[in-house]
């Protein structure tokens, strides 16, 4: 997507502000709840390319760059990058803007896994596009 530099050019698949709930003992936001926010990015556009429902089922690799404080703006940016018979691989990146600044830099990446699945709860094929 993006080098460590350079802002992203397209609209996150999610933005959300850190809040002091989600700290960690040091008062820096959790990585916990930073790799949940990755997931739904990811999922986001995962539930779009499968036409429905999908499911975690790997995080492939994750790097935490620089820590993100309370009051950030937390942007999470996805794209595809593996398509599959039934599953699909996204890339997340992570970039915040501090509440009295106007640039953004990239705090996180990572790769998370979705399949798609049916009502049922059983892996389904994705459809053609």
């Amino acid at each position: 997507m993006n080098d460590q530099n350079k802002q992203p050019e397209k609209e996150p698949s999610i933005r959300i502000i850190a809040m002091p709930a989600d700290t960690n003992p040091s008062g820096d936001i959790f990585g916990g709840w930073l790799m949940s926010m990755m997931d739904m990015a990811g999922a986001n556009i995962a539930y779009q390319r499968a036409c429905g429902r999908v499911a975690t089922v790997a995080v492939d690799k994750i790097e935490f760059h620089r820590p993100v404080a309370i009051g950030d703006v937390v942007s999470c940016y996805a794209e595809i990058i593996r398509t599959g018979k039934t599953s699909l691989a996204t890339k997340v990146e992570v970039w915040v803007r501090r509440r009295v600044e106007t640039d953004q830099f990239k705090v996180t990446e990572g790769e998370f896994t979705y399949v798609a699945i049916s009502d049922n709860g059983t892996s389904r094929v994705l459809p053609k596009i």
